[in-house]
């Protein structure tokens, strides 16, 4: 029905007649002649309808905003004054020879320029308009984009696409399942895949050598940002390999995607250990881009009669961290209350601070109402976080992990308030991982999933768990972790060993995870993968702020479709060859 795309026309196809198909994005009217700025997903060109041609007159003045029009015309240059050299086509219009209406439109819920002013509810359940917008074209496009190199990178290093089951078993990773009732075998439920994990690794048992799989995948838990309840990963495993053979070839397949879709040269990948980042940065996945670090101060702080310091620095699980932030001193009083705010939104009972005013008058030049609790070791503590007059220092003192998490956002926040960023790209690999993390209860968890392999045997795991490392590597981008892999356990006994530290015992991980033993006994090669969260990816290079602004159809914070009203109820006839009966509220009180 079209000839060319409206975003396609340039000064080369002047005189020529062209054929259009699209939406109209604006209609003028200027009484002898009338303005449509047609649209459709290249972009947006000028078509004029002067009253010569009648019919065409006739529709193109009906014609409203998102009504879809077919139009016939010749392309020509626009008059001197009238052009615009920040417009793709602005150099050109069409002269409407035919203007064929071939649908009508409602008025929108909302304008397409207006869309900033318009509640997210609303655009979400109009997403199909909000989905119009020439922006979300472009994140939609760049998207598609970023898929494609991926898949050329992989195929071209001997990777095999290969999809895996979305109806698959319920196995503990870490976030619960979405369930899906069976109606062949009653009381029985499937569920939808965290991760393609456990298939992936039969499939190097299977002898492939090299998978990957742009995968759906599914996880019921709380929502944010960068978090929706279904996600898309680009997944891969190969076998033989080590952990610098999977980093190798995925930096590689990263770096070759910004060239080809940014045109960005990304820089140096460094490694960092998880301890490392931990210490200087209060995050497993830091924003190297900010140049502020933690600095511990654990042992200035156990020589203070001050126990809101004293006695975190003093305890086997505490910490005590200053964060020096230069020229901070120009912070308000308001300024820090709010951000005492923010820290204890992360646990943190307050957020002490001292600000340098002029380091050469001693305490008389430090402000703080702290300060007089520290006389003994504060320039020790200067000099340990550089201060120089004009700073500020805020310091954490608790628990390590809400120390870490508090005074590590608070940085990143910092970084965002007070434009601290150095450079564009910041990569990083953080490795060495601990094997497992303990509750407040000293419960070992696995920190990845159970299949990550240790760095140890089985007999020095078994001796410490708490003090084991993993084989497992996460590559970071601007605070954002990208992607995380590991190389796998492929011994059964190794396994065998990790499930009884985990408190799994013989019959239950022969039940959730006896498919997977059983294939480990018939020649399981070394092997190891990575999955990259292909949301995240495309949304940092894209520049937004969230992954539903990536995500063509995502669901709300509640996990929630405005679109389609899903999830929603279902009829008893359906729930009945389901097997499945619903416990409803009596309306008496206290009754069900």
């Amino acid at each position: 029905m079209r000839s060319h795309y409206c975003g396609q026309l340039n000064e080369t196809l002047v005189d020529q007649t062209v054929t259009l198909c699209g939406w109209v994005h604006r209609r003028r009217d200027h009484g002898s002649v009338i303005f449509l700025d047609m649209r459709d997903r290249d972009g947006i060109a000028q078509v004029v309808v002067d009253p010569d041609t009648a019919e065409a007159f006739a529709n193109a003045d009906r014609a409203r905003s998102e009504y879809v029009l077919r139009i016939q015309g010749r392309v020509r240059l626009r008059p001197e004054g009238t052009q615009n050299p920040n417009m793709p086509t602005g150099m050109i219009e069409v002269l409407a020879r035919e203007v064929e209406v071939l649908n009508t439109a409602a008025t929108p819920p909302f304008q397409l320029d207006e869309h900033g002013k318009v509640g997210e509810e609303v655009r979400l359940k109009h997403r199909y308009i909000a989905l119009r917008r020439p922006e979300m074209i472009e994140k939609l496009r760049l998207r598609s984009r970023i898929s494609h190199s991926v898949r050329a990178f992989l195929e071209g290093q001997g990777f095999l696409d290969i999809e895996t089951p979305i109806l698959t078993r319920a196995t503990p990773e870490g976030a619960r399942d979405y369930l899906v009732p069976s109606r062949t075998h009653a009381g029985s439920f499937f569920a939808l895949p965290q991760s393609p994990q456990l298939f992936k690794q039969l499939l190097m048992v299977a002898g492939f050598d090299r998978y990957y799989q742009i995968a759906k995948c599914f996880r019921d838990e709380d929502l944010r940002a960068d978090r929706q309840p279904e996600f898309t990963q680009i997944d891969l495993e190969a076998s033989f390999v080590s952990e610098d053979d999977i980093m190798g070839i995925t930096e590689a397949m990263i770096r070759q995607l910004f060239q080809e879709v940014l045109e960005v040269e990304l820089p140096e990948f460094p490694r960092m250990t998880w301890a490392e980042a931990m210490t200087r940065y209060g995050s497993d996945k830091p924003d190297l881009r900010i140049p502020l670090e933690l600095t511990d101060v654990d042992d200035l702080m156990q020589q203070v009669d001050f126990k809101v310091f004293s006695g975190p620095a003093s305890a086997a699980d505490g910490r005590v961290a200053a964060l020096r932030v230069p020229g901070g001193a120009k912070l308000s009083r308001k300024e820090i209350d709010e951000y005492t705010k923010f820290v204890g939104i992360y646990g943190a009972k307050g957020l002490a601070w001292i600000k340098v005013n002029d380091r050469a008058a001693g305490l008389e030049g430090l402000q703080s109402p702290i300060v007089k609790f520290m006389e003994n070791v504060v320039e020790a503590l200067l000099d340990r976080v550089g201060a120089e007059d004009g700073d500020i220092i805020f310091f954490g003192a608790d628990k390590a992990r809400i120390v870490n998490e508090a005074i590590g956002a608070l940085r990143v926040r910092l970084g965002e308030d007070l434009d601290l960023y150095t450079r564009p790209w910041a990569p990083l690999w953080v490795v060495d991982f601990p094997m497992f993390e303990a509750d407040d209860n000293g419960r070992l968890s696995p920190l990845h999933h159970p299949f990550t392999s240790p760095s140890c045997s089985p007999e020095a795991l078994k001796a410490d768990p708490a003090s084991a490392l993993s084989r497992a590597y996460d590559m970071v981008l601007n605070g954002t972790e990208l992607g995380g892999g590991s190389i796998r356990i492929h011994d059964q006994a190794m396994q065998t060993t990790v499930f009884e530290i985990l408190g799994i015992g013989e019959e239950e991980a022969r039940e959730k995870f006896g498919f997977l033993l059983d294939a480990l006994q018939y020649g399981a090669p070394p092997h190891g993968g990575l999955a990259f969260g292909l949301d995240r990816l495309v949304m940092l290079m894209a520049g937004a702020r969230t992954i539903r602004e990536v995500i063509a159809f995502p669901k709300t914070q509640s996990a929630g479709c405005l679109m389609t009203d899903a999830p929603g109820e279902v009829g008893p006839e359906q729930l009945r060859e389901l097997n499945i009966r619903l416990r409803q509220k009596a309306k008496a009180e206290g009754q069900e």
